[in-house]
């Protein structure tokens, strides 16, 4: 199958178990030094690349392989007559198989290594053999991914369309490889903007199922949904995946036990407790219609107590940091339901959407604490007000723009989300904290994710008895709208911030 074969591999899962076959049936094998040692131990003949060029390797194996008898039997062309003359020359024989992984840079950055040791993990003979084999696909099979192995040898023998595609990926491995190291040396860099990443799964289908969709994790992204371990239920799909993803970013916003509830990529239940089952209590009562076929995310540890107030309805997925043991049997008599543990740290990285022709990229939007410079307009709220203006704000800010979010007594009543005009958002907020919660308007709170345009809005949230209001002002008509929440008794919490999410 192969004659002459270079091998360089920091990964050596399975390396053995393919070269022997073919060593078996003649096959010459050129290796670098951890390489050759390795196969020798496996009883595989190995020639030194030392042997191969006559030169030692030097500088701690930082030169090795880039030398002309390692690279003139790589990109001699298959059709140029004179290319081989020059091997023949030299005595070289053409390499017709290179297997060669990088050195695993992606992993020395999880150390925390000091920059003189983890620039030792940036590899450069091992990407000059991978694209110099790689330019040379036409009569060299190259193999970066150990996953490959298996069924070259069950295909005896490749098609130039296989070796094409062994090149590809090659090509698609370094430009991910020099990715990684280039947002490392330079974060801040906002002249380029580099994303790659790795097939995590294949989707059954996309939003809908006439639609294909993949499932990628970012190149050595350090926290992410592919962190998630699915310890129940059958395989996440695309919406799953995307529900998970708004729930987990709204969830994240909370130091104290927080559960929220997301339907459709909008939360629909958002609520905090001391006790994590009184907030999942809180959280499923927000808004108990649309909470039906939802997702669902916690920051604290399921318990039984727990487990039994999910169980009364039809739930796609729970997303938490653990389960216990009698609150994972219960959850588990549905086979259906999808069951995570996933830590669901803070990510700090850039969001990126895609657009016509291109993307567009921008840092993450955070909420924080209660800050003390935010402007007060009337009376000085309470603890319990404090809080509740609080977690309407955090559960705006996650809400499709133009949005409002109204709470009361650590759970939101009513969201209004995704609206061409702020009134009818407002007018949305009212109906459902009316429909589901007309016992606790008289203490509710509301938030609205940007100023109000005119004071139509607060003639609404006066007629509904809602007392006070987070917004970030910033409204050419500001003075006509505060001037009618004082007529109509309604405090105002001036944020100066905005918090759009189109």
């Amino acid at each position: 199958m192969f004659k002459n074969a270079l091998v360089s591999t920091s990964n050596k899962n399975g390396l053995a178990e393919f070269l022997k076959p073919l060593s078996k049936s003649g096959c010459r094998i050129v290796s670098t030094g951890g390489t050759s040692k390795f196969l020798r131990e496996n009883k595989i003949p190995v020639v030194e690349v030392a042997e191969q060029t006559g030169f030692p390797e030097v500088m701690d194996g930082r030169v090795r392989t880039l030398h002309p008898s390692i690279h003139m039997p790589l990109l001699a062309r298959q059709n140029v007559a004179e290319d081989f003359e020059l091997l023949k020359k030299y005595n070289l024989e053409a390499f017709d198989l290179v297997i060669v992984n990088l050195y695993p840079f992606a992993d020395a950055l999880q150390k925390n290594l000091a920059e003189d040791e983890l620039i030792e993990f940036i590899d450069i003979g091992g990407p000059s053999l991978l694209r110099a084999a790689s330019k040379n696909f036409e009569r060299i099979a190259v193999v970066c991914d150990p996953k490959d192995y298996q069924w070259i040898l069950e295909k005896k023998e490749l098609t130039l369309e296989d070796r094409k595609k062994l090149a590809a990926k090659v090509f698609f491995h370094t430009s991910s490889y020099d990715a990684l190291i280039a947002k490392h040396l330079d974060p801040e860099n906002d002249d380029h903007f580099i994303c790659t990443g790795e097939l995590t799964q294949e989707l059954r289908y996309g939003e809908n199922p006439q639609q294909k969709a993949w499932w990628y994790q970012e190149t050595a992204a350090t926290h992410g949904i592919h962190q998630a371990k699915v310890i129940h239920g059958k395989a996440l799909s695309y919406n799953n995946l995307l529900d998970i993803e708004a729930a987990s970013r709204v969830v994240r916003e909370f130091s104290e036990n927080a559960v929220v509830a997301v339907k459709h990529n909008s939360p629909c239940g958002v609520a905090i407790h001391k006790n994590g089952s009184e907030a999942v209590k809180l959280a499923l009562a927000a808004d108990p219609v649309s909470v039906f076929g939802g997702i669902i995310a916690c920051n604290f540890e399921v318990d039984e107590i727990s487990a039994e107030y999910f169980n009364k309805i039809f739930l796609e997925c729970i997303v938490a940091p653990s389960f216990t043991k009698m609150a994972f049997e219960k959850l588990t008599k549905k086979k259906d339901l999808r069951l995570l543990t996933w830590n669901q740290a803070f990510n700090k990285s850039k969001e990126v959407r895609s657009i016509a022709g291109g993307f567009l990229v921008q840092t993450q939007d955070h909420i924080g604490v209660w800050n003390p410079d935010w402007k007060i307009l009337g009376e000085k709220p309470s603890l319990q007000v404090q809080s509740d203006l609080l977690l309407a704000w955090r559960a705006c800010a996650h809400l499709k723009s133009n949005a409002i979010a109204i709470a009361a007594q650590n759970q939101t009543l009513g969201l209004g989300m995704g609206q061409v005009n702020r009134v009818d958002a407002v007018d949305h907020a009212i109906h459902r904290a009316k429909k589901n919660h007309p016992d606790l308007l008289s203490h509710a709170v509301l938030a609205s994710d940007a100023f109000f345009p005119f004071a139509d809005s607060i003639d609404l949230i006066h007629e509904a008895g809602i007392k006070w209001v987070i917004q970030p002002g910033g409204s050419i008509r500001d003075q006509e709208v505060f001037a009618r929440a004082q007529e109509c008794g309604v405090n105002m919490i001036m944020t100066g911030t905005r918090h759009f999410r189109h």
